[in-house]
């Protein structure tokens, strides 16, 4: 089983206007050492962020370690670490003190 898998993934923007991502299919086993090369606008990013549960794909499917991308979004967020260019933070994350 791949490490990470990624079958015809796609993202678009603007309502589908902008494709970001189009049919990307890869897989990386355990122990490969693999990079995202190319220009700005390629994409890179938006896989990644994809692949971090930050975004979610228009189509296709991805997994990192067995899990989806988009279901089971939580465990993955809990086993991977994401540290972007330019600060952001996961959409539902919330601050909670402790009284």
């Amino acid at each position: 089983m791949s490490d990470i898998s990624l079958h015809n993934i796609t993202k678009t923007y603007e309502k589908g206007h902008i494709t970001a991502v189009e049919n990307v299919s890869f897989e990386v086993n355990k122990g490969e050492l693999f990079g995202l090369i190319g220009p700005d606008g390629a994409g890179k990013t938006s896989i990644l962020r994809m692949l971090t549960t930050l975004l979610l794909p228009d189509g296709g499917h991805a997994s990192v370690n067995g899990l989806d991308v988009v279901r089971d979004y939580k465990i993955i967020r809990n086993r991977i670490g994401y540290m972007p260019g330019k600060f952001s933070l996961y959409q539902d994350l919330t601050v909670e003190g402790e009284s």
